[in-house]
């Protein structure tokens, strides 16, 4: 998370849950309904794969004007974004135009290291794994103070690498796993090395056009969102207010993007069916190591990958996805093994953590966010 993750569309009709009567709708509203009851403003989630398109919504899209969520609404995928780029990085990899084991020096030579860190250690397999010992710093808006003195800036992603490497690393290179924006912020810069322009444009012209994505925008200096979307809400303090959020500018290669649930959906249907990469570079992607602190607490199990997290299901086997948490707004992704049925679940509220993680509503809402994707993958 922030605060530490040609179309293949489906002709069957968009129901919404609840009212559609298909096997399984009654549990998908139940979920997003359990989590508008731990204080979420707005939820909207999707599930689709072979014979089934559906929505379901809680809540209501502003807290003021009290109107109901938008099944096709916009909101911030924050860390989805990852999963677009380390596709990109991976189909650079099966073009041979750059190497997982190329090291940062290589691509980044300007860069200049201290505090134990050593850019010539570092490779990109490393920044795309969280293995590669950078320091996460806090973030930059923690307080409702902080949100409306930053939420217009525009901030340099060399002043964010800046000021994770004024932190010592958190292990040597390949030694551990921990969460890491600077090391993506890092990875769109080496993109823009072997393209020759910027990162964001090549996920346009790699995933974005070639899916017909096109309500999927990389939305650079704007501070708002497109219509329809619900209002975003932070609540930075354990039962403190929640602060409308929704206008911000922050759009890095960590977590820049806006969509939808119907595009985040067909992107990892066909990232996992094999429509974006080459086997070998999926086999790369899919390939974990274990993660741990707080990831593991609210996902037992997990694993990740080159951008993915590998999740164990209830029902048995394992599915693909990321999360996404941006100020104001929370995403879970999942996708089966195979690619054939994705759950996307957006929230529009983030509640507060607190000191004790585990018995927080914030931590309660990611929990409530899993358990609905593994019910929606587990359906027969």
């Amino acid at each position: 998370m922030r605060y530490t993750i040609l179309a293949a569309v489906l002709a069957s009709a968009l129901t919404v849950s609840g009212c559609g009567g298909e096997p399984g709708a009654d549990t998908l509203q139940r979920d997003v309904d359990a989590i508008a009851a731990l204080g979420t403003t707005g939820v909207q989630a999707r599930v689709v794969g072979a014979g089934t398109d559906r929505a379901a919504v809680a809540g209501h899209s502003d807290a003021v004007a009290m109107e109901e969520v938008s099944a096709e609404g916009y909101f911030r995928i924050g860390s989805l974004t990852k999963t677009m780029v380390a596709t990109v990085v991976l189909m650079m990899v099966g073009e041979h135009r750059l190497s997982l084991d190329d090291t940062v020096q290589r691509w980044l030579p300007e860069m200049f290291y201290g505090n134990g860190i050593d850019g010539a250690r570092i490779t990109v397999r490393q920044l795309l794994q969280h293995t590669s010992g950078i320091h996460e710093s806090p973030p930059d808006i923690a307080t409702a103070e902080d949100y409306f003195r930053l939420r217009y800036q525009v901030r340099d992603p060399r002043d964010t690498v800046a000021s994770a490497l004024r932190h010592a690393p958190d292990f040597a290179p390949g030694e551990g796993w921990s969460y890491s924006n600077a090391g993506y912020v890092l990875l769109g810069l080496i993109i823009e090395q072997v393209a020759n322009r910027p990162w964001h444009e090549e996920i346009y012209a790699r995933i974005l056009e070639p899916l017909g994505l096109r309500d999927t925008h990389w939305p650079g200096e704007a501070a708002t969102l497109p219509e329809p979307h619900a209002n975003g809400y932070q609540q930075f303090e354990v039962d403190g207010p929640l602060i409308d959020v929704t206008e911000l500018v922050d759009a890095d290669a960590s977590a820049g993007y806006l969509s939808t649930t119907a595009d985040i959906g067909t992107f990892y249907r066909n990232l996992l069916g094999g429509k974006l990469l080459r086997p070998e570079e999926l086999a790369q992607m899919r390939t974990t190591v274990p993660v741990d602190g707080v990831t593991e607490l609210v996902w037992p199990g997990a694993s990740y990958g080159l951008g993915l997290f590998a999740v164990p299901l209830s029902c048995g086997g394992t599915y693909w996805m990321h999360n996404g948490g941006q100020t104001g707004f929370l995403t879970n992704a999942g996708v089966t093994d195979n690619g054939d049925r994705t759950a996307v679940v957006s929230l529009s509220t983030a509640l507060a953590v607190g000191e004790d993680i585990t018995r927080s509503e914030g931590f309660a809402q990611l929990r409530k966010a899993s358990e609905l994707v593994d019910h929606a993958l587990c359906e027969k």
